[in-house]
C-alpha cells in the first residue's frame, strides 16, 4: 500500500483502531527525530527486534518524516527506568511490559499478563473491542503517557528450575525471577520472587543467586542459553498466558505531531503487535525441538495439584488488587467480566478444536 493511501485510509480511524489518540497542529515539511528506550537487551530476538520493527515501520511509513532510534536497556537509561524517562520527556517512546510498573499503578498489571487470565487472542479482543484500551489510557493518563499494545509472546513457558517441582511444598523457599502478579502468587506459595531485567537472568541463575527463572519461551530461552544454567524446563506458563508488550508515548510529543503521523504511530503499534505474536508462534517450534533433542533439556508439565494451588492463589491475588484504589477496581471488574464472557466462547471454539485435533 502506498504511503499516501495508508495515511488516507487510517487517518480518520486512529482512535477506533485501539491505540494512541490526540489532536495536533498542522506541521508540514519538518523532519522529526524520536528516541525509543526499551527494557530489552539491544537487538534481543523477538522482544528487542520487535521494538526495532516498530521503529522501522514508523520511519518507513512516514517517508522519513518521523524517524525513531531505538536504545536497548542501559544504553540511555536502565531497563526499569524507561517509564519515568518517557514521562519526563527524556525519550519520546518506551517499549516494555506494563507489569514492570506496578509501583506506579497497581492497575497497570492487567494490561500485560494476569495469571490464568487471557490468551493473546483474548487479550487483543479485550483491548481492541472490549474496552480495555480505553481503560489502559485512563491508567497512564496521570503520567502523561499514551499506551498501545505493541507485541505479544503468546503463552509462555513455566520456567527453568534447578530442582524438580513435584508438589506445592517444592515452591517453598524457592528464589525465582518472576515479575508482576505471578511473582506475588509465588510469594503466597512460600517462594521468593526476584525482579531482574533480562540481561541479568543467566548469570544470576548460573551463580545460584536465584534457583529458578521464567523468561519467555523456547525462542528467547534458547537465545539466552538458559539450558546451560538449569536442567528442568516446566510448562505451561500459568503466570503469563498471553503477555502483551507495550509501546508508550509521551503525550505532549504525540500531540505535537501532525494527524497523519499520529495515525502512522498508532497503526504501526498495531502491526507490531500482530507481527510479534506471529513470530513467536513460528520460532518457538524449532527452538523447543533444539532444546529437547540437541541440548537434552528435561521438559516437564507442572503437576496438577501444583497448578490447582497456583490457580487458587492467583484468584486471591488478582482480586485483592481491586481493593487498592478505585481505578484498580474499575479495571479489575472490566477484566473479570470480559474473561467470563470470552471463556464460554473459547470453550466451544479454540479449546474444543484443539482437543479434537489432538484426538
Amino acid at each position: 500500500m502506498k504511503r499516501r493511501d495508508f495515511i488516507r485510509a487510517t487517518g480518520a480511524g486512529a482512535v477506533a483502531a485501539g491505540g494512541l489518540m490526540g489532536t495536533a497542529p498542522a506541521i508540514a515539511g519538518r523532519k522529526i527525530r524520536w528516541k525509543m528506550v526499551t527494557t530489552w537487551p539491544k537487538n534481543f530476538p523477538g522482544l528487542g527486534t520487535g521494538a526495532n520493527f516498530l521503529a522501522r515501520t514508523i520511519t518507513e511509513l512516514s517517508g522519513g518524516r518521523l524517524t525513531v532510534r531505538v536504545y536497548g536497556a542501559k544504553e540511555l537509561v536502565p531497563a526499569f527506568e524507561i517509564f519515568d524517562a518517557v514521562s519526563r520527556g527524556t525519550a519520546e517512546m518506551g517499549h516494555g511490559a506494563s507489569y514492570y510498573w506496578k509501583g506506579k499503578s497497581e492497575a497497570a498489571q492487567f494490561f500485560s499478563a494476569v495469571p490464568f487470565g487471557l490468551t493473546a487472542q483474548e487479550m487483543n479482543a479485550w483491548l481492541y473491542h472490549g474496552g480495555g484500551m480505553e481503560l489502559w489510557r485512563e491508567v497512564y493518563a496521570e503520567f502523561g503517557l499514551l499506551p498501545a499494545a505493541a507485541g505479544n509472546t503468546g503463552v509462555q513457558m513455566g520456567g527453568w528450575f534447578n530442582k524438580e517441582i513435584n508438589s506445592v511444598a517444592d515452591l517453598k523457599g524457592l528464589k525465582m525471577r518472576i515479575p508482576g502478579l505471578g511473582g506475588e502468587v509465588l510469594r503466597r506459595a512460600g517462594g521468593t520472587p526476584v525482579s531482574l531485567p533480562g540481561g541479568e537472568i543467566f548469570t544470576s541463575l548460573q551463580s545460584g543467586a536465584i534457583d529458578a527463572t521464567e523468561w519467555v519461551g523456547p525462542y528467547n530461552d534458547l537465545a539466552f542459553g538458559l539450558y546451560k544454567a538449569a536442567k528442568h524446563y516446566y510448562y505451561p506458563g500459568w503466570h503469563e498466558p498471553g503477555t502483551t508488550l507495550e509501546c508508550f508515548v509521551n503525550r505532549k510529543a504525540f500531540e505535537a505531531l501532525p494527524k497523519d503521523l499520529q495515525a502512522i504511530v498508532t497503526h504501526a503499534c498495531r502491526v507490531a503487535n500482530q507481527d510479534m505474536l506471529a513470530e513467536y508462534t513460528a520460532r518457538n517450534n524449532a527452538a523447543l525441538r533444539t532444546l529437547v533433542e540437541e541440548h537434552k533439556v528435561d521438559l516437564r508439565r507442572f503437576p496438577d495439584d501444583v497448578l490447582a494451588r497456583l490457580k487458587q492463589l492467583s484468584d486471591e491475588v488478582v482480586a485483592e488488587i481491586a481493593d487498592k484504589d478505585p481505578l484498580s477496581r474499575k479495571v479489575y471488574d472490566a477484566f473479570v467480566k470480559f474473561r467470563e464472557q470470552v471463556v464460554a466462547w473459547s470453550d466451544v471454539s479454540e479449546r474444543a478444536y484443539l482437543n479434537a485435533r489432538q484426538d
